[in-house]
């Protein structure tokens, strides 16, 4: 069967959604990587059941994966994956995590983004976005109503001297428009595309982030307003991002980082 590329998109994420539901509240291994993160048996075989997807379906590509690295010649269309968006959300049994899976192309921006748990499934072709749910596709729609802002509090924090998330969270103008959310998973940038969660902030470099694209891909199909932490586009200046249901969401918090010394 010849599947679409955003089919082969949802295919994968699911394939890897299975392995960490089915891992989930279990005993599994964990191996260290830098500093203090580390993979999981579930992170492990979630990649190898993506990557299987994939290569059955687009044997030319290449790939990224969070924990194999980069494999497969093209580098035209490349895969990013990320198996276990949340491990240590998976390992302390916190129900707040998602498999990520985007292709890069420069004529195609499918992506799928799973909540193995919930079991919803949030995916673009690339002109709009929906969200799975047993078997049926509704679309989402962005909404600032709930005025609930995700903000990363993870290090690393390069924009350090100019931004912290921190004192975003401490500036009486935010406290007076927003709740703030900590989720530290990318599941709160397909709850921007789909009206649960008003924006999302974090800094860092997010351009062809494993974490970042599918969920970013989602957003972006569905009309959010996705810039970075200057307000500019992803691929340039100081890199972060600033993820908002609509303009006027967007334009509070950008003023807001603004402000910052």
């Amino acid at each position: 069967m010849i599947l679409s590329d955003t089919e082969v998109a949802v295919a994968a994420a699911s394939a890897g959604a299975a392995v960490v539901r089915r891992y989930y509240g279990t005993a599994v291994d964990h191996f260290a990587k830098a500093d203090r993160d580390f993979a999981t048996t579930a992170d492990l075989e979630a990649e190898q059941a993506i990557l299987a997807v994939l290569r059955a379906h687009r044997p030319d590509d290449g790939f990224v994966g969070e924990e194999s690295g980069r494999s497969g010649a093209s580098a035209s269309r490349v895969w990013l994956v990320d198996p276990l968006c949340g491990t240590l959300n998976f390992a302390v049994q916190s129900p707040l995590i998602a498999v990520n899976v985007a292709l890069r192309s420069a004529d195609a921006s499918v992506a799928a983004a799973a909540d193995p748990l919930s079991g919803e499934i949030f995916w673009t072709d690339g002109t709009a976005s929906w969200v799975r749910r047993d078997g049926t596709d509704a679309p989402l729609v962005p909404s600032a109503s709930s005025r609930l802002v995700d903000v990363n509090l993870d290090p690393p924090f390069p924009n350090a001297a100019t931004f912290l998330a921190t004192s975003l969270l401490a500036d009486p103008e935010f406290q007076s428009e927003f709740g703030p959310r900590v989720l530290s998973t990318t599941l709160a940038v397909t709850w921007v595309a789909a009206g649960r969660r008003a924006a999302y902030v974090t800094d860092g470099d997010r351009r062809d982030s494993v974490h970042f694209a599918a969920g970013l891909a989602i957003c972006a199909a569905a009309g959010c307003v996705v810039t970075g932490l200057d307000g500019g586009p992803l691929d340039s200046g100081p890199g972060g991002l600033i993820v908002a249901a609509d303009p006027a969401t967007h334009e509070t918090l950008l003023r807001m980082v603004r402000k910052q010394p």
